[in-house]
């Protein structure tokens, strides 16, 4: 009997890129730099490019037709296996540059799908990837089904493609509002846990794809995270303790990385993985200083921010890789328009002393002074205030601790959840004290935990 023998093609799928150019269309120097990231990051070999500038987009097949042909014979003379358009394709348009050039056609959404699907590990990503797939995919149905028949046999009478296109429609929409509801359950248990987290302040890294914010975690927390230089190489979200010198331990997270026009099916099916981030008490924007696109970047951040409702946010700007920069006069002129930020090399750590200062400066913004009466019985609240509070005097009767101390805004829950009472001291421009009393009930508005995150806390 002859030996069977399983041969594994693993070499990569070779890649054209294309990017149609529109009048008033900001465009970098190298137009098509991002797009070549990406696809490299999704395991492609890139063969050759092609730009069209162009007044309008063409309905049917988005480039010119003559560029349509130049674009089959650049495909045929390198043989590639995928086209990857800049552009986002509505369905017929990828439906008839298919049939014309021959081959695959992917656009910019597309890519970024496979390279969340691929990178995807938790099972919350797994699930926000499979929602935006899914999502996107929905109007695209029909391609897939254009090998089986239609009969026309009257109203009423389908073939089976179009049987089967309504079946597979149907399943993907029951699979979508499944999703739904599950990722609402994980958005809930995640907020949850952020919630169950509030006795320490919390810090977020957020930032455009690349611009070393795992590198930075490493550096500040060794934390030992996966830091790669490519593109989304984060997907999942990450939390370690930073004891900050002089102030005491704070939770840095880490998490998805951002990207200009980020397809907003894959904003809104992150929002569970990006709740560190819209509850976290300071943002660190990390961007990358060496990148000749850092002021475009730094804008798609903010962007995106705004669409999870997150910009206004105290955040401090963190100029990473300034190690990767030739040329002082480039560092520069990023700081004549951002003055207030923190230039720093993640991979050589150089600036973090620095950059230290400002979080704890910037997280002492919000510090509160308080005088709490506590029950001599309560040693979890005394342990509480001995590590997350300044003690500026403490008073121990028979029936009560009275204790006068200075904490953040972020971590006083426990304090209004356990202690006899409260008394918060408003300094007047005279220096004068005033106060506020509270018996269990907070007397200002900050971060006191509902019923829900209580228990969490306790």
């Amino acid at each position: 009997m002859r030996e069977q023998h399983t041969v594994i093609d693993d070499t990569p799928e070779r890649s054209v890129l294309a990017r149609l150019i529109l009048p008033q269309t900001h465009v970098p120097e190298d137009p098509i730099e991002e797009l070549h990231g990406l696809a490299t990051t999704a395991g492609t070999q890139v063969v050759g490019e092609l730009i069209q500038r162009r007044a309008t987009v063409d309905h049917g097949t988005y480039l010119g037709k003559g560029k349509v042909e130049e674009l089959r014979l650049l495909v045929e003379k390198t043989q590639a296996d995928v086209v990857i358009f800049e552009n986002e394709l509505n369905p017929g348009q990828t439906r008839n540059l298919e049939k014309a050039i021959g081959t695959k056609v992917l656009d910019r959404t597309e890519l970024i799908l496979d390279i969340f699907a691929a990178g995807a590990r938790t099972y919350e990503s797994r699930l926000a990837v499979e929602l935006a797939q899914l999502e996107y995919s929905l109007p695209r149905l029909k391609r897939l089904w254009t090998h089986l028949s239609r009969q026309a046999m009257g109203v009423g009478m389908r073939g089976p493609g179009e049987k089967q296109l309504e079946v597979d429609r149907r399943l993907a929409q029951k699979r979508i509002h499944d999703l739904k509801q599950e990722l609402g359950k994980v958005e809930s248990r995640r907020a949850r846990q952020v919630a169950s987290r509030k006795d320490a302040p919390t810090v977020s890294l957020v930032g455009y794809t690349n611009a070393g914010k795992s590198t930075l975690m490493n550096a500040l927390t060794a934390a030992g995270v996966q830091a790669e230089d490519k593109l989304f190489a984060t997907l999942d979200t990450r939390t370690r303790r930073w004891q900050l010198p002089h102030w005491g331990t704070v939770l840095l997270s880490d998490t998805v990385g951002f990207i200009r026009d980020l397809p907003h099916s894959l904003v809104a099916s992150f929002k569970a993985t990006l709740e560190e981030t819209r509850c976290a008490d300071l943002l660190l924007h990390v961007a990358d200083a060496s990148s000749p696109n850092v002021f475009d970047q730094i804008s798609a951040v903010y962007k995106v921010l705004s669409e999870l409702e997150i910009e206004e946010k105290d955040t401090l700007l963190v100029l990473n890789k300034i190690d990767a920069i030739d040329s002082p006069a480039m560092l520069n002129r990023v700081l004549d328009r951002y003055p207030n930020a923190i230039p720093v090399s993640a991979w050589e750590s150089k600036g973090l002393g620095l950059l230290t200062e400002a979080v704890g400066e910037a997280l002492s913004r919000e510090f509160l002074e308080l005088r709490v009466t506590i029950d001599p019985a309560d040693g979890k609240l005394l342990s509480y205030l001995a590590a997350r509070a300044e003690l500026i005097s403490q008073q121990f009767n028979s029936d009560s601790v009275l204790s006068h101390i200075r904490i953040a805004a972020a971590a006083v829950g426990p304090i209004y959840q356990s202690a006899v009472n409260v008394e918060q001291i408003h300094r007047g421009t005279a220096g004068e004290e005033t106060e506020e009393s509270s018996e269990h009930t907070p007397a200002i508005n900050v971060t006191s935990p509902t019923t829900e995150q209580a228990t969490d806390v306790a």
